[in-house]
């Protein structure tokens, strides 16, 4: 093994309850023996933290959220930066880039990185950013400024609401990007010319986090109005998700169909999907549970019949990449009804180890959430089909080898 640099990990909010692929990636990396300093550009929001971010040692350094709120700090990062050898450079890139996005989110990421420049934790050698929106503006301009060089893990929403010209100009910098779906994989080399240094790797997932599932599955068909068939969905109440094309399904589901809805997670719309359920007479059936830890999720996937996910393209063009939550499901034999989008189908075949309709189409939801209820034999082959396939191909081990070798090749570039 090489001599292991470094790494000052950008992330834009640390630690994140609805993003436990990039946690299990750090602890995997400490695990292979980097060394890491987590550089935050957000303070938790969330009250709970999953079991993972309490493995994971390395230390938390965050930056100002606003400027406005740490004045002396920013003052303190301009005042140092006009001593470093790429200020210039960071002046004219950042004059390139102001009248393609005139916006106080411009600024305060340039204001962040002459933070990050001056205080430089932990002797850092090197910058990986993940997300390829803001933490990658952060962490671009900081390497411009400092010379350091940086690399880059791409994912969803920051690859499909990114402009071209951003992405087409960070491709071009940084050492190397990987991303987490072929549909991302493909797009963002339609951008640059070096389409070698842009790399497909799957997160997968720990499966000894989410061990086999060896109980019984139930055999409910929804024909018994004292034991309703269970459906589950686990994600934020946000636009891309489609939980209103969810609860237009539920709501189109016969009259003599048995059921009942839990969902796990936060997000902005969980009020106005009350709201709908009220309307379409669902709330009766339907539990909001918010956010859970780790181990409640895995408990809820463990007793469920189905899981359900309505995923689309957003307005603004934003769309998960692969959701990790139909992978964690998956991997409990829990089968799993998502929606024709983005990383979805390299995850899930229709009729195979999954039920996949068309985005945005209740009815053909509502089709395929009644065919799934009413027959548990075919529960029972799809959920198996899942978890073999998830354990054959979605093993996060292997996604961890694959960014090791990565930074060993820069690495030995180097020296």
């Amino acid at each position: 093994m090489s001599y292991r640099r470094k790494i000052l990990v950008v992330l834009k909010g640390y630690p994140r309850l609805s993003e436990t692929f990039i946690a299990q990636e750090l602890l995997g990396l400490e695990k292979a023996g980097f060394d890491l300093t987590l550089i935050s550009m957000r303070r938790p929001t969330d009250k709970k933290r999953h079991p993972v971010h309490d493995e994971i040692t390395a230390r938390v350094v965050y930056l100002p959220e606003y400027l406005h709120e740490e004045p002396v700090r920013v003052l303190k990062g301009l005042f140092a930066g006009f001593g470093k050898p790429g200020f210039r450079a960071l002046w004219k890139r950042f004059f390139q880039d102001l009248p393609r996005d005139i916006s106080r989110n411009r600024f305060r990421r340039l204001g962040q990185a002459l933070v990050l420049a001056r205080e430089w934790p932990d002797h850092g050698e090197w910058l990986h950013a993940h997300f390829i929106h803001t933490p990658a503006s952060v962490t671009e301009y900081a390497s411009i400024l400092t010379g350091v060089p940086w690399t880059c893990s791409a994912h969803a929403k920051d690859i499909w609401t990114s402009p071209d010209w951003e992405l087409n100009e960070k491709l071009g910098s940084a050492r190397w990007t990987v991303t987490c779906t072929r549909s991302g994989f493909e797009h963002m080399r339609t951008l640059t010319p070096r389409k070698d240094a842009v790399h497909l790797s799957y997160h997968g997932l720990d499966l000894a986090r989410f061990g086999h599932f060896a109980g019984e599955r139930s055999h409910r068909d929804g024909s018994d109005p004292a034991d309703p068939a269970f459906i589950l969905s686990v994600g934020r109440a946000v636009e891309k998700k489609g939980y209103d094309t969810l609860l237009r399904a539920l709501a189109l589901l016969p009259g003599d169909l048995n059921w009942r809805f839990e969902h796990i997670g936060g997000g902005d719309e969980l009020l106005r999907l009350k709201v709908l359920a009220t309307n379409l007479g669902l709330a009766d059936r339907i539990t909001w549970k918010g956010a859970l830890a780790q181990e409640d999720v895995l408990d809820h996937y463990r007793r469920a019949d189905l899981f359900a996910l309505a995923c689309r393209i957003a307005a603004n063009g934003d769309r998960d990449g692969l959701p990790n939550v139909l992978v964690e499901a998956s991997s409990q034999r829990l089968p799993c009804i998502s929606t024709a989008v983005s990383g979805v189908p390299e995850l899930l075949e229709d009729g195979e180890n999954g039920l996949v309709v068309p985005p945005e189409e209740p009815a053909a939801l509502a089709a395929a959430l009644e065919i799934a209820i009413r027959d548990p034999a075919l529960r029972q082959r799809l959920g198996d089909a899942a978890e073999a396939r998830v354990r054959e191909h979605f093993d996060y081990h292997s996604s961890i080898s694959q960014l090791s070798r990565l930074f060993e090749q820069e690495w030995q570039k180097a020296s």
